[in-house]
């Protein structure tokens, strides 16, 4: 049948158009009042807490295994706190006391901070570039003074440094080199170099010189598996591709791991390919930010119809944009596999605002 992928790309491309339509069908279904939308933001924001928590516990209790939950959910945790930041300020511009659920929220992004950074330190650049923007986004959507001054940039620095030195005074103090980022950092320093030559010297226009990638002789030279959707979903659907799982996994990690995805997508889709996904994520942060213009010109004209829509515009933005940044420019993993998925979701949950009910 002409729909089914014959390969990982033309299967990302129809799942990613499927989500879009799906997403964008429920998105306008759906009734976004203000108050479900916090109330929604707040029960996931209480349940990524606990799922960081819980990952965070596997890396001291051996027979939890760990999930790397941060990877994946990650980008969707920016998206809660900042939807729900979001939506309490335009409660706050109203009039209506928000102050101990503002406190709830602060405290869970707290451990949220903590959780995801002890488990991984590229999380920690996820969160707080996604953060800034939240905020970033909220004070210009509200006209209020910028919440990016000067000294929170230095507080920021500061955090940065203490965090970093207390993760590796803490792996030495228990001898666990996983949650080391000095190590982490030698190891990217170490086999970063090697793979960027791999990717450099054997990308082309359509994917990569034939055998270049780890198959060999059975390389076609494009979609070798390097960027896919989760090997359970392939195998779901019992399609026939490369699939790099178990011993392989360290070869994957040559371009998962050790390169941004600029080059992971460049390597195994080529140069076309990469060039379409940076023009696809400019579209929808220009279309968002247009959306949030507009959102906003509508609710200072009275028009109380699309806070809830507006709140989680914000938080969908800051969360598509933190992963793009992490994914794209500086560790590919934060955009492959099932975090692709939430890429995908992301990018879903910004254009699904491109339909806009019309004012009553």
């Amino acid at each position: 049948m002409v729909l089914i992928a014959d390969n990982n790309l033309q299967f990302i491309l129809e799942f990613a158009i499927l989500m879009q339509i799906a997403i964008l069908l429920l998105f306008n279904l759906l009734r976004m009042s203000l108050s479900r939308v916090l109330f929604f933001s707040l029960i996931l924001g209480i349940g990524i807490t606990a799922l960081f928590g819980f990952d965070m516990l596997a890396l001291f209790i051996p027979f939890l295994g760990l999930h790397e939950f941060t990877h994946t959910y990650g980008p969707i945790a920016v998206m809660v706190f900042i939807t729900a930041w979001a939506a309490l300020s335009t409660m706050h511009e109203v009039g209506i006391g928000v102050i101990q659920i503002k406190r709830l929220v602060f405290l869970m992004m707290i451990l949220v901070t903590i959780f995801g950074g002890l488990v991984h330190r590229d999380f920690l650049i996820l969160w707080v570039l996604g953060i800034l923007l939240g905020f970033f986004l909220i004070s210009k959507s509200f006209r209020q003074k910028s919440f990016i001054t000067l000294k929170r940039i230095i507080s920021v620095v500061l955090i940065s440094v203490v965090a970093f030195v207390s993760l590796e005074g803490l792996s030495r103090l228990l001898s666990m080199s996983v949650i080391s980022p000095v190590l982490r950092i030698e190891r990217i320093l170490q086999n970063a170099i090697p793979s960027l030559q791999l990717v450099i010297h054997n990308t082309t226009l359509w994917g990569h010189v034939q055998g270049s990638a780890f198959w060999g002789s059975l390389d076609a030279g494009s979609s070798s598996g390097y960027i896919a959707l989760p090997v359970s979903l392939i195998l779901t659907f019992g399609l026939p591709y490369q699939i790099f799982f178990g011993t392989l996994v360290t070869k994957k990690d040559v371009i998962d791991y050790f390169v941004p995805g600029i080059y992971g997508f460049a390597f195994d889709f080529g140069y076309i390919v990469l060039v379409l996904l940076l023009l696809w994520c400019v579209f929808v942060i220009c279309l968002g930010l247009k959306i949030l213009v507009e959102y906003r010109e509508k609710r200072e004209r009275g028009n109380k119809t699309y806070l809830g829509r507006e709140a989680l515009l914000i938080g969908s933005l800051a969360g598509f944009i933190s992963q793009a940044i992490l994914g794209l420019f500086i560790i590919n993993r934060a955009i492959n596999g099932t975090a692709l998925i939430t890429f995908i979701f992301l990018s879903g949950m910004v254009v699904a605002h491109i339909i806009l009910v019309k004012d009553r």
